[in-house]
């Protein structure tokens, strides 16, 4: 017969064999992994001077941890690249690989303008860059001041990570801007592909 002291012994003879003793991932924090782990990073952009921004879709997106209101990060996006607007997000796919980012530069403060807003109280969202309004995955109970003027502003990861709320257009928060791929121009070559 075995003691109960041996099993425990044979127990963790076993665990730390394995490799699998106490391991924690780096960036652990009480009941919150790092997400980047687990995260699929986006591609750099391949559009030439623009590659430390990010391939998310058919756009190059990056991320400014610079916290302006709704209207001074649309218009910094504008003068950082040719057509920039805040950025629009068009599936679950483009969320989740704006939220990788976001987590990769700074996971202390998730918040972040995107590019949608609320057309004047009309109750209906509109993306800056002039694109549909196809995809959405708002917090639950949100948008919860449609028809009003007090938040018409679309915002990702202020109450469930990953989702959107709308919010007041003069707070400053951080953004990411993005542009099309295909309107840079190489240097002596056509519009890039």
């Amino acid at each position: 017969m075995v003691k109960s002291g041996s099993i425990s012994v044979l127990l963790m003879t076993l665990l730390i064999g394995s490799g699998h003793f106490l391991t924690m991932e780096r960036g652990f924090v009480a009941a919150r992994t790092n997400v980047t782990v687990h995260c699929p990073m986006p591609k750099p952009c391949n559009v030439y001077g623009f590659t430390d921004w990010y391939k998310v879709g058919s756009d190059c997106v990056k991320y400014f941890m610079t916290p302006l209101n709704f209207t001074e990060a649309e218009f910094r996006c504008r003068t950082t690249a040719p057509d920039a607007h805040l950025v629009s997000v068009h599936s679950k796919k483009h969320n989740d690989y704006l939220l990788c980012i976001v987590e990769k530069f700074n996971p202390k403060n998730l918040r972040i303008w995107l590019g949608g807003f609320e057309f004047l109280k009309s109750g209906k969202f509109f993306w800056l860059d002039g694109s549909f309004w196809n995809f959405q995955i708002w917090t639950r109970g949100e948008p919860n001041n449609m028809y009003t003027s007090s938040e018409e502003c679309v915002e990702m990861n202020w109450k469930e990570i990953g989702r959107w709320n709308d919010d007041s257009c003069y707070v400053k928060k951080n953004y990411i801007c993005a542009f099309k791929q295909n309107a840079i121009l190489k240097p002596g070559s056509e519009k890039m592909k």
